[in-house]
């Protein structure tokens, strides 16, 4: 299944803090999943000023549980920075070659 998250930080003074606080971890860990084939693009969203003020990633996992599993030790989430996450059953068109079923294809010479 794969699903759009959209993850907002909180709005108060020290919510940039907490983001850069645990930054490099959330970027380890989500490196981690996009080689596993879980984690199929993301990044942050930002305000008209450029500053991130939340994430957004489509993300591919057998089960809502397994992906709720991932979400409850993400760095971001532990370290209180997303404040608000929406995740939307979601479905990548079949032309764009980042989902997990096209990486398997191509592994196996389809």
């Amino acid at each position: 299944m794969q699903f759009l998250i959209i993850a907002r930080d909180g709005r108060d003074a020290r919510a940039l803090e907490r983001r850069l606080k645990v930054r490099a971890q959330h970027l380890a860990n989500a490196e981690r999943l996009q080689h596993a084939g879980h984690l199929l693009i993301g990044g942050a969203l930002l305000d008209d000023d450029g500053q991130m003020i939340g994430s957004a990633a489509v993300a591919e996992f057998d089960s809502r549980a397994e992906l709720d599993d991932w979400l409850r030790t993400d760095p971001y989430v532990t370290g209180h920075v997303w404040q608000h996450i929406e995740v939307i059953p979601y479905r990548v068109a079949p032309h764009y070659t980042f989902t997990r079923q096209a990486e398997q294809s191509v592994k196996a010479g389809a």
